[in-house]
């Protein structure tokens, strides 16, 4: 294959020639920055099922937006929002956990849009609808891609202290007087802008992914959120950028190989992280047990 015999820069800058790869490239960052950003709110607050539910709600929205002539940005927004209202408010109505009132809304609204793709006369390819097409994107589409993300961070960037606060304690938060109800609807509104950003370059099924592995990943090796911020964001936008070139040099999909690449720097992380990774708590899981054993021998000596 002839991409073995390429050189280092050769491999760098060959598809760097093709104005839709140096879009695919560009917009994928961009993608990759703003999930990781939200990535790591979601984590804190242990939303990432909330993301899964978003993610596949958004579908009928797609599907009408289509049908309607109007930008899929509005009826994905505008399904995935309602699907975490209907999530709410069936939660606050019933006896139901949260977990199970997830998995009833959002397969109901994805099986809707399954069924709005087969009925819909339109041009829509629910292949790119459930993986991406980034190497496909419109210019309406980025223009689309880009206000939705920069919505999205603008407003963690305006309201990031009570975001944090609100999802790494809630009591707190609303015993200091936070409305933690407009906190709650303000996560799930960025939530839904965010799933909207990346619906192009990650599609609906591997949106989930890039919403929870960055900040999970950081998480791993920090336990500061300022780092964890930077580190999550790092992970993701090199995973998005290398996943393109991946997608091009090898002839697979984009979003797939973004999200490989996420997990493999996961797992990583998971394995080799200096205080929470395997090896960590086993080497500490050693040490304590020959400090017990210490402990031992000298109350046992006279």
């Amino acid at each position: 294959m002839t991409y073995l015999l390429m050189t280092p820069w050769d491999w760098i800058t060959e598809p760097l020639q093709y104005g839709f790869l140096r879009q695919a490239i560009w917009v994928s960052a961009f993608v990759g920055l703003v999930c990781a950003v939200l990535s790591c709110y979601v984590t804190l607050k242990g939303w990432s099922l909330m993301g899964d539910a978003v993610s596949h709600a958004v579908v009928p929205g797609v599907v009408v937006s289509y049908a309607l002539g109007i930008p899929f940005a509005i009826g994905a927004f505008a399904f995935g929002f309602g699907a975490t209202v209907a999530i709410g408010y069936i939660k606050s109505k019933t006896r139901l956990k949260e977990d199970a009132v997830i998995g009833v809304v959002f397969t109901g609204f994805f099986a809707f849009g399954l069924v709005l793709v087969t009925k819909i006369p339109s041009n829509i390819d629910l292949f790119h609808i459930l993986f991406g097409n980034v190497l496909g994107i419109s210019q309406q589409d980025i223009i689309q891609t880009v206000i939705a993300g920069t919505i999205t961070l603008a407003v963690i960037l305006l309201r990031r202290k009570d975001l944090l606060l609100f999802c790494f304690d809630p009591n707190h938060a609303k015993a200091i007087g936070l409305n933690t109800q407009l906190m709650y609807y303000t996560l799930l509104s960025v939530l839904a802008l965010t799933i909207v950003t990346a619906l192009q370059t990650a599609g609906i099924i591997l949106v989930v992914a890039m919403l929870v592995t960055p900040g999970a990943t950081a998480y791993l090796l920090t336990d500061r959120f300022d780092r964890m911020l930077m580190i999550s964001v790092a992970a993701s936008v090199i995973s998005c950028v290398l996943g393109t070139y991946f997608s091009y040099h090898f002839d697979v999909s984009t979003g797939g190989s973004i999200v490989v690449l996420l997990t493999v720097f996961f797992v990583l992380a998971m394995i080799f992280a200096p205080k929470y990774g395997i090896f960590a708590q086993q080497f500490q899981q050693r040490a304590n047990k020959k400090q017990l054993n210490k402990d031992k021998v000298a109350a046992s000596t006279p």
